[in-house]
């Protein structure tokens, strides 16, 4: 199930290598951290709790592309995108939240679902081509303190683990899990597994880079990744019988970050 992501590795260095021959691209590399919220099946939708409650930590590595060499010949191409490669981490501990599990005096079906929990881990690597729409490149990097807004869009492929349980003892009993969760779903016994797996996301941001020093800047960014599964959290509901259960897995990360200017 590795397969995939090692397959974008090696085509991730494939092209820094070739990169690394061009004298006319200059390069960067950089590090992010930042809290991560997973969008799932865990907790009530558009809930403030949930999204407080189910919120992890992400980390990351980058590296981009940039075509504004001094030795290029200035174009809107070069003085506006970059092409970022990233490798990524995230962690999330999960929980249900909202009125179904606050409700008072609790129902049998309020302790069960309050009693579940998981955890969720994605290694990711991907690639996104950024666009700073008000500020050339090469105006940004001749301006100490600037301020340079930018948008992305990507794709990640990312390996994710999964495990869920219940303080009250076996998951798979109909004493412990909400009838709802034990329903056949999408080629699993239950609406719960916990697994390994490789996924697909998209990814769409808006962040600000910050001109530190003639080598160095900072970054805040917020990005949304939308995967092409809904087990990451390791709940996924038959979708046939319970309507509710309509989207599959997103994040939101924001993300803290240090990038350093490469000479060759």
């Amino acid at each position: 199930m590795l397969k995939p992501l090692f397959i974008t590795l090696f085509a991730f260095i494939s092209i820094s290598t070739t990169v690394n021959a061009q004298s006319d691209l200059a390069q960067e590399v950089g590090i992010f951290a930042g809290p991560v919220t997973l969008q799932s099946d865990f907790g009530e939708r558009n809930n403030f709790d949930t999204n407080v409650g189910n919120t992890g930590f992400g980390i990351g590595i980058v590296h981009w592309i940039n075509f504004s060499a001094n030795n290029n010949r200035e174009s809107f191409f070069t003085e506006h995108f970059k092409v970022r490669s990233e490798l990524s981490f995230s962690h999330t501990s999960l929980k249900h939240f909202g009125q179904y599990v606050e409700r008072t005096p609790a129902k049998p079906f309020t302790t069960l679902l309050k009693n579940m929990h998981a955890s969720s881990s994605l290694l990711g690597l991907g690639a996104q081509i950024e666009f700073s729409p008000f500020m050339k490149i090469h105006d940004f990097e001749n301006t100490i303190g600037g301020l340079s807004p930018y948008m992305s869009l990507g794709f990640q492929v990312s390996y994710y683990s999964t495990k869920v349980g219940s303080h009250l003892g076996d998951i798979n009993l109909p004493a412990v899990t909400p009838g709802k969760y034990l329903t056949p779903s999408d080629g699993r016994a239950h609406g719960f597994s916990s697994e390994d797996g490789v996924v697909l996301s998209a990814t769409a941001g808006v962040g600000v880079h910050y001109k530190l020093t003639t080598m160095s800047d900072l970054m805040f960014e917020t990005r949304f990744q939308m995967y092409n599964s809904d087990w990451i959290d390791g709940l996924n509901p038959n979708k046939d019988i319970y309507k509710e259960n309509k989207s599959n897995d997103w994040q939101v990360w924001f993300n803290f970050g240090y990038i350093y200017y490469l000479e060759f």
